[in-house]
């Protein structure tokens, strides 16, 4: 139990805590909006700009944080190109990331096994620069989310009302759209870009069987993904696990449990 006390585990554990305040909160209004596919195009997108930092030698998160920026606007101009099959301007973005990725590696087979945790998660790696990276954006969505609650909430559960209502929906959600490209670029290192979408649709999935409210759903993603993150990073200490997959295992787990108990009560 002694690695509880050490100091790589409470970077770790720090970065845990804040990754699992913004990633299901932004996670719940992706849901929402039946844009949950999202998180794993702008994290393959991520990841190749982690590859191309490598490769030139600038901050991995830093380029990775860019690229997937730079996705969500490509994102926006396609739903609005393909407004009928908005689905698509997601498998394309998100193929593009993927070919550009396996593009980068090639050139720079070096790097393959830094670029490796990224892909599966190395929150035991987290240094201050990361730690400061993920507050300022945990402040970010915090304030972001909190001057816009009316609005990102009608605009989560009927767009057109929103739209005939008055509200910039454009702008609104290229803000969640960027809060979004935010999180999953700092979560990147913490869960891997394989698994960073679990962290933000399963807490989402679990509100959606116990919370009967919006405010109770934002209250509820949060305590489950803490839950999950804090219990994830402990167990997979002790037994020396990998701590991404035991973090989205266990929220897994959680959701299970509580489609289980749900279906007791119901039947």
């Amino acid at each position: 139990m002694e690695i509880i006390t050490s100091e790589f585990f409470q970077r770790a554990l720090i970065g845990g805590v804040l990754i699992g305040i913004t990633a299901p909160l932004m996670g719940l209004f992706l849901v929402l909006r039946r844009l949950a596919m999202i998180g794993d195009t702008l994290a393959h997108v991520s990841i190749a700009g982690v590859a191309l930092g490598f490769l030139i030698g600038v901050y991995p998160i830093g380029v990775g944080l860019v690229f997937a920026l730079a996705a969500t606007f490509a994102i926006e101009k396609l739903r609005k190109a393909y407004k009928s099959y908005a689905e698509l301007s997601i498998a394309i973005i998100m193929s593009g990331g993927v070919a550009l990725a396996s593009l980068l590696f090639s050139m720079g087979k070096g790097f393959n096994v830094s670029v490796s945790g990224y892909l599966f998660g190395s929150i035991y790696t987290l240094d201050d620069t990361d730690l400061l990276l993920i507050g300022i954006v945990t402040i970010i969505v915090l304030v972001a989310v909190f001057l816009h609650a009316k609005e990102l909430f009608l605009l989560s559960f009927d767009e057109d009302a929103a739209a005939v209502s008055g509200l910039p929906t454009r702008y609104f959600n290229f803000l969640i759209s960027i809060l979004t490209a935010l999180v999953i670029s700092v979560s990147i290192k913490i869960v891997g870009a394989l698994l960073v979408s679990a962290l933000l649709t399963i807490p989402a999935a679990c509100s959606l069987v116990i919370a009967r409210s919006f405010k109770r759903s934002v209250i509820t993603v949060v305590i489950i993904a803490e839950l999950a993150v804090i219990g994830g990073l402990i167990i997979a200490g002790v037994w020396n696990l990998a701590p991404g997959g035991t973090i989205v295992l266990l929220l897994i787990a959680i959701l299970l449990l509580l489609l289980s108990i749900r279906r007791k009560f119901s039947a």
